[in-house]
């Protein structure tokens, strides 16, 4: 079982930056891959980008590519999302997510996690 709990959101003008950390319980994060996913109002929640378990491969959307940064720190249990860049269209609830323990691949679907988080709210004014 992992318990995932996301900090770090707020408000923002655009072209500022955020970092959002998803801080988890238990004693087997690091066997655990990561994503983040996010949802704005009126919209379906979609993939923003997922880390493996040991932190070296990542993917991201095409939204974020060049301007979010995902990473992780198993020591700490924590995951971290550094958005930089931000736009209005990046207003949404972000939600951190687990997907495991020891699976490999992709992962850009939700139905492929196993824990999510409660999320964290972005807001990008312009």
């Amino acid at each position: 079982q992992v318990q995932l709990v996301e900090s770090g959101g707020g408000l923002v003008q655009a072209g500022g930056s955020l970092r959002l950390s998803c801080a988890a319980s238990g004693r087997t994060f690091s066997m655990y891959a990561m994503g983040w996913f996010r949802q704005a109002p009126g919209k379906e929640r979609e993939f923003v980008t997922t880390i493996s378990w040991s932190g070296g491969s990542t993917y991201y959307a095409d939204a974020g590519k060049g301007r979010f940064t995902i990473s992780r720190d198993n020591a700490k249990n924590t995951v971290y999302l550094q958005m930089n860049s931000l736009k209005p269209e990046d207003t949404a609830v972000y939600y951190c997510a687990a997907r495991g323990p020891g699976l490999v691949g992709v992962a850009t679907t939700e139905a492929r996690y196993d824990y999510w988080g409660q999320g964290t709210q972005v807001t990008v004014s312009s």
